[in-house]
């Protein structure tokens, strides 16, 4: 092969279906959302990062080329997310092809620890947030009768963990906004989704310490952003006809 012309696997199989589309990830300038935003201007996707530090977000952009753009936005801030939403739709004179909610805060620590200000913050960042995103685009998807929602959730969505008081109970509000959703969208061809990863290695846990904190799986077993954006991908690249409903990825 020739040097310089390495292609994953996963962006040869994605570009013939998802090349020309458009999408929106939010919390794209790092981690997960990161990779997945890369993953998808890797495959010929026209993507919108959102983030709220927009300095990181065009260092981002940068990094991915001419498929990506940018709009900083706090995702907790309503007016921002309708100002964003109205940009974009703008710009691609409707809605995107699909919309990745990713964006979220991990605070990590006991109930007793816990401010009612960090729980209402996370809440909204991990429900209410993505709420907004897909309202401001739901109804063109609709009128359209395509498009696809995909969320990120967590093992979080399922599984309870102590320090995990206000993370879990936003990721399991989360889950069931999904499973509303997907309902309400059922025959309607508009396609949503929930990806559910385990632990990843992402900078979310460098305050943490995995590696030298019992209760937690060391770095070294844990999935790479990059493997969560593969299944975004598998989950996008799907016939037309078949909806992944959820899927759970966990380390090997």
């Amino acid at each position: 092969m020739v040097p310089g012309t390495e292609v994953s696997a996963r962006v040869r199989a994605a570009e013939l279906s998802l090349a020309g589309r458009s999408a929106v990830v939010t919390g794209a300038s790092r981690g997960i959302g990161y990779a997945i935003a890369a993953a998808l201007t890797a495959a010929g996707v026209r993507t919108w990062l959102i983030a709220r530090n927009a300095d990181r977000l065009h260092t981002a952009a940068r990094a991915l080329g001419s498929h990506a753009f940018t709009h900083p936005c706090d995702v907790s801030d309503g007016d921002a997310v309708a100002r964003a939403a109205s940009d974009i739709a703008e710009a691609l004179d409707g809605a995107p092809d699909f919309v990745i909610n990713n964006a979220g805060l991990f605070p990590l620590m006991s109930i007793e620890a816990t401010s009612v200000d960090t729980f209402e913050d996370t809440m909204n960042v991990n429900v209410v947030a993505p709420f907004r995103v897909v309202r401001a685009f739901l109804g063109d998807m609709r009128t359209r009768g395509t498009g696809h929602i995909v969320t990120i959730g967590s093992v979080a969505d399922r599984t309870t963990f102590p320090e995990n008081g206000a993370y879990a109970a936003s990721k399991h509000a989360q889950r069931a906004f999904h499973e509303v959703l997907r309902q309400e969208l059922r025959g309607s061809g508009v396609r949503a989704t929930l990806v559910s990863p385990s632990p990843t290695d992402t900078d979310i846990w460098d305050p943490v310490d995995p590696d030298n904190r019992d209760g937690f799986p060391p770095r070294a077993l844990m999935l790479r952003p990059d493997d969560v954006a593969d299944a975004v991908l598998w989950s996008l690249t799907r016939p037309v006809h078949v909806n992944v409903d959820e899927l759970r990825v966990s380390h090997s």
